[in-house]
């Protein structure tokens, strides 16, 4: 039987993170990863913060990697405005909140998983190779069997088992290392957040102007109100290089109790004119084809008309790219701008005037997706070991949600290094046990800032978000929400107020911070009252939930990876709607499942057998 030292179960920021301290350490680590690509199962909304707390220390993605990431690593844009907005119908009301957005933060960059975590995985495999460790891609683990002597015995559906001195598990908020182990229970609909989020095409130039940014800054909006659909949560807009992330956060128990269709809640957004409006861009439609023409020849129109709908994509997308322009003229093809220009009106030419194809304002929607997202306010292990196994990131519950401050992959890569560092020191002692190993990183992980924000509130976050909010008459708000603005307005009172909430306790006041009237009747109102009008000038062509998996890449598996426990229980029939790619019908008064449509993002788990796919198999996304 093989031996490594250590092993690390998912291939996602964290457990990159992970692989690459323990070499840094000096250390032997391999990192299984189910996908057949490092990134290919990964999602984020998403912002990756570097956090410098006046308390405190955490660890940073620059510490991690070295000064090399800010050099070289793929992240989209450094966000440097960071903007709320109060929807209702057709009017706008927004509120600066960048200084929130830059509170005890190096740099906050938009990222794209499939392409970031690629690059973290080559640096941290090449470290790891250094001290006989790697990175195993297409690999599920499906059994961890501990023996007398401490060590672990890991199984999975692709190699021969092998034994570890300790295991870190990054394997995500549906962690079946955790259920594997007996270290916790699923997680409740009350602990988690639903995410949904697509993906839009939008050239580098139009998001510059549009957003009114320089070309390596980037742009955050937040949105609260009538987009809800009278549920808890909120929709975001992230400007990437080329591309929009584009979606929803809503708390899972709040779609439970009003079932509503994941996309219907990203479509409301699409349907914002405020929003549909930021991305807009010009889209070719397909003519007509003849019908009357041979079938072979309307097979080569298809044909021709894709091919030359793809080349102008591409040449436009390049061409609207400061270095896009610039690589094709060094590549020798174009002599000059003008050139550029010229080729890309002879294939709209010939678009129109041979194949009838028209050009219409539209959006190009390029990736649909959805996953949970644990609150750790409300799920965050307070022991996250078991055994010789360490938790981290989203497998711990851990992320931070309060109000309009979201960070996850911060948080997992704060918990990785941590967890990183317990193991090289238990390996230093060759002594792994729950006193030695779990404990020490507990303490480490419950002395991290990010777990004081977690427990508490942080009156100086809260002050600059006061400020930024100094405008809103307080008459809008209710006589309850009125008391608390008033109070906490005053700095004397303020600390007070502060003070007694973190001895109750965030538990007991979050019923107050996340109701309805904080997402919804307050945000609407406030539209209502001082917004300004949005004008929208198309009606955006939304692709149906049918087009939008059909979109999706999977290496397809035959073998279901969910298997439903109770076909006729509530939690199930609600999951024909909640399901975000309607893998659930109901046929006979029984849930019926057809898992080939599946994203993986575990929203069916709390009443199934859920299992990740087979190594290399399920959903493979191309953005994340």
């Amino acid at each position: 039987m093989e031996k490594y030292d250590v092993a690390i179960i998912g291939g996602g920021s964290a457990g990159l993170a992970a692989l690459k301290q323990l070499s840094n350490h000096g250390k032997q680590a391999v990192l299984l990863e189910a996908g057949n690509k490092v990134g290919s199962k990964n999602i984020s909304g998403g912002i990756l913060y570097s956090k410098k707390p006046k308390r405190g220390h955490v660890n940073n993605v620059e510490d991690v990697y070295g000064d090399v990431f800010l050099r070289e690593a793929p992240f989209e844009r450094k966000v440097t405005k960071y903007i709320l907005h109060a929807t209702s119908k057709d009017k706008i009301y927004s509120i600066d909140l960048t200084k929130a957005h830059e509170y005890e933060a190096n740099f906050g960059y938009s990222v794209l998983m499939n392409k970031l975590n690629g690059w973290f995985a080559q640096h941290a495999a090449e470290s790891a190779q250094k001290f006989g460790g790697g990175i195993i891609p297409g690999v599920h683990v499906s059994s961890i069997e501990s023996n007398s002597s401490g060590t672990s015995i890991i199984k999975t559906d692709e190699l021969d088992e092998f034994e570890v001195k300790a295991i870190i598990a990054a394997d995500g908020v549906n962690s079946e290392v955790a259920q594997i182990s007996g270290a916790r229970s699923k997680f409740t609909p009350q602990q988690l957040y639903q995410g949904v989020k697509v993906v839009v095409k939008l050239p580098e130039d139009i998001i510059v102007e549009r957003f009114n940014l320089s070309a390596q800054d980037g742009a955050a909006h937040l949105f609260a109100g009538d987009v809800t659909l009278n549920h808890l949560g909120g929709g975001f807009l992230y400007t990437n290089k080329n591309t929009v992330s584009l979606g929803v956060v809503y708390h899972f128990d709040s779609l439970l109790d009003n079932p509503t269709e994941p996309y219907t809640l990203v479509d409301s957004m699409l349907k914002n004119p405020f929003i549909s409006e930021l991305i807009k861009d010009e889209v070719p439609s397909r003519g007509q084809i003849d019908k009357s023409l041979p079938q072979e020849e309307q097979l080569r129109i298809r044909f021709a008309v894709t091919k030359l709908i793809k080349s102008w994509y591409e040449l436009r997308e390049a061409s609207m790219s400061q270095n896009g322009r610039a690589e094709l003229i060094k590549s020798g093809k174009y002599n000059s701008i003008e050139a550029i220009n010229e080729k890309l009106s002879s294939i709209r030419d010939q678009l129109t005037d041979k194949y009838g194809v028209s050009f219409l304002t539209d959006y190009n929607e390029a990736e649909y997706s959805a996953k949970l997202i644990p609150d750790g306010k409300r799920c965050r292990m307070s022991k996250p070991y078991h055994n010789n196994i360490l938790f981290v990131g989203d497998a711990a519950g851990r992320g931070i949600f309060v109000g309009p401050r979201i960070e996850g992959l911060n948080v997992g890569i704060d918990d990785a290094v941590r967890a990183a560092d317990a193991v090289a020191r238990a390996l230093d002692k060759n002594n792994f046990s729950q006193d030695y190993l779990g404990e020490y990183y507990s303490q480490s992980v419950e002395e991290s800032p990010y777990t004081r924000d977690m427990k508490q509130i942080d009156k100086d976050y809260l002050k600059i978000f006061l400020d930024a909010a100094k405008d809103v008459p307080k008459d809008i708000l209710s006589a309850k929400y009125g008391t608390i603005i008033k109070l906490m307005s005053s700095g004397t009172l303020r600390s007070v107020a502060i003070k007694l909430a973190n001895i109750l306790g965030y538990e007991r006041l979050l019923p107050i911070i996340e109701s309805e009237d904080t997402y919804v009747k307050v945000p609407i109102e406030i539209a209502e009252r001082l917004g300004k009008k949005a004008t929208a000038s198309y009606k955006p062509n939304i692709p149906s939930i049918a087009d939008r998996v059909a979109n999706l890449k999977y290496d397809d598996d035959n073998v279901s990876h969910i298997k439903v426990l109770d076909s006729k229980s509530d939690f199930m029939k609600k999951m024909v709607t909640l399901c975000p790619t309607e893998c659930y019908t109901i046929e006979n008064e029984q849930v019926m499942l057809q898992h080939e449509g599946c994203i993986e993002c575990g929203t069916c788990s709390l009443e199934t057998d859920w299992k990740h796919p087979r190594g290399e198999k399920g959903i493979v996304f191309q953005y994340g």
